[in-house]
């Protein structure tokens, strides 16, 4: 059994994203509406996910866009105003993705009580922010130093919005990620949040680490589950909860309860 399953007490878990809304010092964040406003949506996102039936939970910024590579202290402590407020909320395993700074979101968890985070930690890419560099060693080592050993890193590999420096194969990335970093999972991503991560990709990706946790982490929809879910060891979804499918909009609490239902069949079936 590997953490995963042992932290959310079932096979091919899926991790829903609870999108933040744009927040103080964002381009977009609404100052009439102010803080309070972005809390109550953050808080029904976070119960129609729950009530929904999904199996752990993952609060990003994901609104603050266009994004940072080096976050600002007000993101980070607007974010844990709204976990710290929600928490008692809070009834499945949950982590933080601060978009898009590895220390950040780190601190953060170590902060929130978070169980896992995802980011990118290793690689050089160009992207649409601009020359992405990243330092695994130094980053690992603050984890340690914020005291938040316990706290799970979900390697993103092929960061959305961004390409390698280096012309590298997918299969060499993962090997050699898992043999420097020794991330406790691996996430395979399509372009851009929401859309759909490709399964030779992923594929290729968890043939190449048969030991390590791979998830299919954007763009895992109705359509598609069964065929991502039987390659990757779980999900991180977002858009496919939301109402009509569009990123833009709330996680509707009767369309997650439509796609969790039909996944815990299909995880089902799988056992038997």
């Amino acid at each position: 059994m590997n953490w995963l399953q042992e932290l959310t007490g079932t096979d091919k878990a899926v991790i829903a994203m609870c999108h933040l809304q744009a927040m103080p010092g964002d381009p977009y964040y609404d100052k009439a509406k102010g803080m309070d406003y972005v809390v109550e949506m953050a808080r029904r996102e976070l119960h129609a996910l729950q009530d929904g039936g999904v199996d752990a939970v993952m609060f990003s910024n994901e609104f603050s866009l266009p994004y940072l590579t080096d976050v600002r202290t007000e993101t980070v402590a607007a974010m844990a105003r709204i976990i710290g407020e929600l928490k008692s909320e809070i009834k499945i395993p949950y982590g933080v993705n601060v978009l898009w700074d590895a220390k950040k979101s780190i601190d953060l968890a170590a902060a929130t009580g978070a169980q896992f985070v995802r980011e990118i930690f290793t690689g050089v890419y160009g992207s649409d922010f601009g020359l992405w560099n990243t330092n695994v060693g130094e980053t690992v080592r603050h984890r340690q130093a914020v005291g938040a050993d316990n706290v799970k890193l979900l390697f993103n590999i092929v960061p959305e919005s961004a390409r390698y420096m280096a012309a590298r194969d997918i299969r060499e990335i993962a090997v050699s990620t898992v043999f420097v970093g020794k991330p406790d999972a691996l996430c395979v991503s399509g372009l851009t949040a929401g859309a759909p991560t490709d399964s030779q990709s992923l594929r290729i990706v968890k043939e190449a680490v048969p030991g390590t946790v791979v998830l299919a982490n954007t763009g895992v929809n109705a359509a598609n589950f069964q065929e991502q879910l039987s390659i990757a060891d779980g999900a991180v979804m977002g858009t496919a909860f939301k109402a009509d499918g569009k990123f833009e909009n709330q996680a509707d609490v009767s369309r997650v309860r439509s796609l969790m239902d039909r996944i815990k069949e299909f995880r089902s079936g799988l056992k038997g």
